[in-house]
């Protein structure tokens, strides 16, 4: 069973992601935080294997608080999720330790698949990224 942390400001997102992860018959939601701060503990507390991460969240953000969980909990693997596809955050994600990084526009089967690549210890950059930083790297 793939154990899920859920980290994001709005209620109505995590209820929405929740729904979808939960109806997955090897993946349940452990957890579920309102800011960075929270994740952090509850990732302390939790150990899940994956936290979905909302860049922008009050308290504390999901950049620095991935950098935070990936310390208490350095098995954990984290997943940025974000409404901005900004470079920036790309590069802060990455550069956090982050194994995995989607927008929030995600259709929910590439969420699932998401979470079951990272928790197997892969890596994923949503497509539209990833060709974004090919292009950054190879110029």
């Amino acid at each position: 069973m793939i154990r899920v942390l859920l980290a994001d400001d709005q209620r109505l997102v995590r209820a929405g992601f929740k729904s979808i992860l939960d109806g997955e018959p090897d993946i349940t939601v452990v957890a579920e935080a309102a800011d960075g701060t929270e994740a952090v503990a509850l990732a302390r507390a939790e150990k899940p294997d994956v936290v979905l991460m909302d860049v922008r969240m009050p308290t504390l953000d999901g950049l620095a608080a991935t950098r935070q969980v990936l310390t208490v909990a350095p098995t954990v693997r984290v997943i940025i999720l974000t409404t901005f596809d900004l470079d920036d955050y790309v590069y802060g994600a990455l550069r956090a330790g982050a194994s995995g990084f989607l927008v929030k526009d995600t259709e929910p089967m590439e969420l699932i698949h998401a979470v079951r690549v990272v928790a197997r210890g892969d890596a994923l950059i949503a497509p539209a990224v990833t060709r974004r930083l090919i292009a950054e790297f190879a110029g």
